[in-house]
């Protein structure tokens, strides 16, 4: 499915619903230090893109059930979808996930049963004017699908890391007949250098 396209309302729908377990495939098996790993000063560490997420996610399902169910007319959208980057994951990981997971199961449920005039319904935020809930669920499944995206690669940076920096070095070389450098080389490409080149001491 193409992001950039306009999505219909049981493409967000679908989207949004796959997102529990695509995070939940994701993170599987990893530890604290992968949690931890960051690629570069700029960077998030992966545990806090994840706690991001969750914490995006739960915040979006909140703002849809109270527009629907409390008539809610004005909210932060943006803010909502996009919070501030500082939210460090809560370990345990598991508990998060299956919060979230249960969190996103009711307002998919809730979403299933709207018609055309619960989607054309629109809320005002203070900086972006009127938008409708459609709109926001469109903006909703981009950002999360966008840091999906994000935390594979994150994933994938951090294991070839971790990796390499559990990885021994390789012993050194031995020497040809106990000679350094040089006078190894030269020894074993010429025998009768081998033979006249002098013991190395010890």
């Amino acid at each position: 499915m193409d992001l950039e396209e306009e999505m219909s309302p049981a493409d967000v729908v679908l989207l949004m619903s796959s997102v529990p377990e695509r995070i939940g495939d994701l993170v599987y098996g990893l530890d604290e230090s992968r949690l931890r790993y960051r690629h570069g000063p700029a960077f998030q560490t992966l545990g806090g893109l994840i706690g991001h997420l969750l914490d995006s996610g739960s915040k979006v399902d909140a703002l849809l059930r109270h527009a629907h169910l409390d008539g809610v007319a004005t909210a932060d959208i943006r803010a909502t979808i996009d919070p501030s980057h500082d939210e460090e994951l809560q370990p345990p990981l598991q508990e998060a996930l299956e919060d979230f997971a249960r969190i996103r199961r009711r307002t998919v449920d809730l979403l299933h049963g709207w018609g055309k005039n619960e989607w054309d319904r629109k809320l005002r935020d203070p900086r972006a004017g009127e938008i409708t809930l459609l709109e926001v669920c469109r903006m909703v499944a981009r950002h999360e699908i966008s840091h999906i995206a994000q935390i594979r690669n994150l994933r994938r940076c951090g294991r070839k890391t971790i990796s390499t920096c559990q990885t021994p070095p390789k012993p050194p070389r031995p020497q040809a007949n106990g000679l350094p450098g040089q006078a190894g080389r030269a020894a074993n490409a010429n025998p009768a250098a081998r033979r006249a080149a002098p013991l190395s001491s010890g």
